[in-house]
This record gives C-alpha cells, sequence and structure tokens, in this order.
C-alpha cells in the first residue's frame, strides 16, 4: 500500500509541473497536438500507479519526453508559419457574407444543428445577424455580427468614457494581500484605517475587500457562523 502511495504522490506532482509546464490553456483551448500529448501523459501516469510490478523510471522518461516533444513544437510553431499550419490546421469561414459556406462545413464534417447551436451557445440565436463565422483551430466558433446587430459602444455615439483598470483584491478570506497593496501604493496602516469606518477592527473579520480605479473601497464581512 505505501508504494501504491508513494508512486502516486511522486507522479501526481510530476504532472503537475509538465501540465504548468505546458501552459494555462484549458483543455478546450488545446491544439490538436497538444491533446494529444496530455492524453498520452495521463494514461502512462496511470499505468504505474495500478501496477506496482512496473519501474516508476518506465513512466516518468517517456513523460519527461513527451514534454520536452511538446515545448520543442510550440516553438517551432510559433516560429515557423508553415509548421504552425501543419500542426495546428488553418482558421475556416463557415459563414461568410450572412451565408452558410456549405462546403466549408461539410470539410470540417460540422452538420448544421451543431453550428446553429454553437451560435446560440455564442449569444446569435438569429442566424440573419451573423455576417462571419469562423471555426477556429482549436474547435471554438468566432462570430462577428452584422453591423446594425453588434452591441452599442460609447464611441458609436461619441460618448466620452473614463480609464477603467483592474479592480485589486486586498483581502481575501481574512487574508491580506501585501503585493496588491502595494500594487496600488498603499498598506497595512491605510486599509486599517478606512475598513474601522465601518466598524471592522480586524482584517480577520473580512471575506473580501478590493479597491477599483477610483479609489473605492469594496467590502463583505464574514458570515456569523450559528454555531
Amino acid at each position: 500500500m505505501f508504494a501504491v502511495i508513494f508512486r502516486t504522490v511522486i507522479l501526481y506532482f510530476l504532472v503537475f509541473v509538465v501540465m504548468r509546464i505546458m501552459g494555462k490553456r484549458q483543455i478546450g483551448q488545446l491544439q490538436p497536438y497538444e491533446l494529444v500529448v496530455v492524453i498520452m501523459i495521463s494514461a502512462l501516469a496511470a499505468i504505474p500507479m495500478e501496477d506496482i510490478s512496473i519501474p516508476l523510471v518506465n513512466s516518468i522518461v517517456p513523460i519527461l519526453i513527451l514534454l520536452s516533444f511538446q515545448v520543442i513544437v510550440s516553438i517551432l510553431s510559433v516560429k515557423f508559419a508553415p509548421v504552425r499550419a501543419l500542426l495546428c490546421g488553418k482558421p475556416s469561414i463557415v459563414i461568410e457574407n450572412g451565408r452558410i459556406n456549405e462546403t466549408e462545413l461539410g470539410n470540417l464534417r460540422v452538420n448544421i444543428n451543431d453550428l446553429l447551436e454553437q451560435l446560440r451557445l455564442a449569444g446569435y440565436p438569429n442566424l440573419s445577424d451573423v455576417e462571419f463565422a469562423i471555426m477556429e483551430t482549436n474547435g471554438e466558433l468566432s462570430v462577428i455580427p452584422k453591423s446594425q446587430k453588434r452591441p452599442l459602444n460609447p464611441e458609436d455615439i461619441n460618448l466620452p468614457t473614463n480609464y477603467e483598470g483592474l479592480c485589486y483584491s486586498l483581502i481575501v478570506d481574512g487574508h491580506v494581500d501585501s503585493q496588491n497593496l502595494r500594487s496600488v501604493g498603499l498598506n497595512e496602516n491605510w486599509l486599517k484605517t478606512e475598513l474601522s469606518k465601518f466598524g471592522i477592527n480586524d482584517f480577520k473579520e473580512v471575506f473580501l475587500a478590493s479597491l477599483d480605479t477610483d479609489g473605492k473601497l469594496f467590502y463583505q464581512r464574514k458570515q456569523q457562523s450559528s454555531g
């Protein structure tokens, strides 16, 4: 039993490190060659956990080889467009100038019901509102609506707007984020003074506190346990 636990812990951290090195993209955003690497790594990690007679190195070495291969291929795909096109393919225009491209749908083996479903998920239930739709290399559908159907922007009516930057979390579940405080040029003394105006004298009472670009402090107290 100890051997199984030891193998599981080792492989967990190995796969975790490998996934971190590969990047932050979600499964649905992976390119085909990246998805193949993920599937193979998961299979290689599972085999020695199920059968302790298989040496652990028989799994670790192939996983590291796959990681190296993935990193090399990613670098090549960034630097060379032909390699990127070969590995990832090219985006396909499935709706062009408001008309469905039947030939492209056939090449992608996507039926009209699947296309309509993806349009609804993108927020366009009416096909007549769509000017272009592009099937990206990761399988996601990018939709460009007709100019009359796009949401109204302040720029469209020449409405001036103020700058909007990031909202910084200063306290999360009772713990002060010192790095974010430094980023906005403040310190814990300032935060303590501001919270005291609302009757809060301990950071641990705060579930969330954040600061927006206008300098407004938002806070929410922790719920008091009834127990």
